[in-house]
């Protein structure tokens, strides 16, 4: 097999010099600085004044039959099917008082369902909430419409049943298929089932499959992962997305339950990093940023050559900067200037719907330094490249230099190192830097070098 050119240049040592812990930047700012006070009324006029521009749509169901101890995901474990139906008829009215307010019906180019597992929803249910979709959105022919798929859960039938609902992509969780490793994270998951739903997906047109692993969990090592590799090279998904295992148990209960001598040192996980890493490669995946690879002719390797590469709170995306439109508990919206987030419990997301309010919980209203910023940090995570004057320019700021003096001057030690290569106002971020593009990112991060931010500073994950 012809091996790709993944424009990657693993190097151990400065990903332990620089594994530092920072925000992935879904957005910028990040979500721990939403605040309580954000003002909801301003966000309703930016969704009154917005036209009909196309949206992208995102809803949150939060159920799970088995609870994996890795998640950090906002879910809630219970076999109680009964719980869906009351829960999507809030998402009902949440999406009809969304679009209310609205002044123009609105085409969705993009529309993801993500969890928890939105596959707890059976076929009925999956199609009610489709149905409602449609009747407040114009769902784009042509659109890419995504959900996140659990294989212990989905047969072939209901892969083609999702097929006539209109999802044309889909997300397979898999995170490792070593035997000792499931049962360490509590997720049972065989090959076999894993390949009926990929198999069943391309019999039914779906034009992208992706597949999820993770390295780091417990009792991993390089004899067991290799061949979790092999596995899933012999699927041969569209896209690769190879996550860093972050073990916050403060902050995420479930990770309590990991046992953490079981856990792989850091020397271990970088191994497991490398060895991902080549066998990707050498199976012709290029590797698109972050943790996400693709085939050449996939959607997000041809958006990035082309330079349409975007990201958002679901990841890599092949769209421009859409409005984001998200529904059900936790979902984060982006409209203008504006991030807003529901609650995060059923009861006080209920409560707010009851009401008659928006379930908006916090927030925050973007200045022109966050626009600047938010756009700095895009094209580096997506293009692996910045041309400082042309960004100036496009935000109306006269002296690129004068303005982004401290960001360069952070920059340098990383310049030094060689993760980024400074020519006037161009920034290329080298092969070997490429791993580590939070940490460059960071760099344009106000809002975490501002002193006072810094006192009250959250727990972020290791960027590796």
């Amino acid at each position: 097999m012809q091996t790709a050119s993944i424009n990657l240049d693993f190097q151990p040592e400065l990903i332990r010099r620089f594994d530092v812990s920072g925000p992935r930047y879904t957005s910028y700012p990040t979500a721990d600085r939403f605040r309580a006070d954000f003002p909801v009324a301003d966000y309703e006029r930016a969704l009154a004044e917005r036209g009909n521009a196309p949206l992208s749509l995102y809803v949150h169901i939060p159920f799970c039959e088995t609870l994996c101890y890795y998640c950090g995901c906002n879910k809630i474990p219970t076999r109680n099917h009964s719980r869906s139906a009351p829960y999507l008829d809030q998402v009902e009215q949440e999406m009809r008082a969304v679009a209310a307010r609205l002044a123009q019906r609105s085409a969705a180019v993009q529309l993801h369902w993500g969890g928890g597992t939105p596959t707890f929803l059976d076929d009925a249910e999956a199609q009610r909430l489709m149905e409602f979709t449609r009747e407040h959105f114009d769902l784009s022919a042509g659109g890419e419409f995504s959900i996140e798929i659990d294989p212990r859960k989905v047969g072939a039938r209901r892969v083609e049943h999702l097929a006539r609902l209109g999802f044309n992509r889909m997300s397979v969780g898999v995170q490792d298929f070593d035997p000792a490793v499931q049962q360490a994270v509590n997720r049972i998951q065989s090959f076999e089932e894993t390949r009926e739903v990929i198999d069943a997906a391309r019999a039914s047109g779906f034009a992208s499959v992706s597949v999820d692993l993770i390295y780091g969990l417990p009792r991993q090592n390089p004899f067991n992962f290799a061949a979790t590799l092999e596995k899933v090279l012999d699927l041969r998904p569209d896209r690769v997305a190879l996550y860093s295992y972050a073990h916050l148990p403060s902050r995420f209960t479930p990770q309590r339950r990991i046992v953490e001598a079981e856990l792989p040192t850091p020397e271990a996980k970088l191994v497991l990093l490398g060895l991902a890493i080549r066998r990707l490669a050498h199976a012709g995946y290029q590797y698109i940023g972050m943790d996400h690879f693709a085939l050449p002719d996939d959607e997000l390797a041809r958006a990035q050559a082309g330079g349409r590469l975007h990201r958002n709170f679901q990841g890599y995306s092949t769209h421009a900067d859409l409005d984001l439109l998200a529904f059900g508990v936790s979902g984060i919206s982006k409209q203008g200037r504006h991030y807003a987030q529901n609650a995060k419990t059923l009861d006080g997301y209920g409560a707010a719907l009851a009401e008659g309010r928006l379930p908006i919980e916090r927030g925050i209203t973007l200045d022109d330094d966050d626009l600047l910023r938010r756009d700095a940090i895009q094209r580096l995570m997506c293009d692996f490249s910045l041309d400082l004057d042309q960004l100036a320019s496009r935000h109306g700021v006269a002296d690129a230099e004068a303005c982004f003096a401290d960001d360069l001057k952070r920059l340098r030690p990383l310049a030094q190192a060689g993760l980024i290569e400074i020519d006037g106002p161009r920034l290329q971020v080298t092969p070997r830097g490429r791993l580590l593009v939070r940490v460059i990112a960071m760099q344009f991060d106000r809002r975490l070098h501002d002193a006072a931010a810094q006192l009250q500073a959250p727990r972020y994950s290791r960027v590796i």
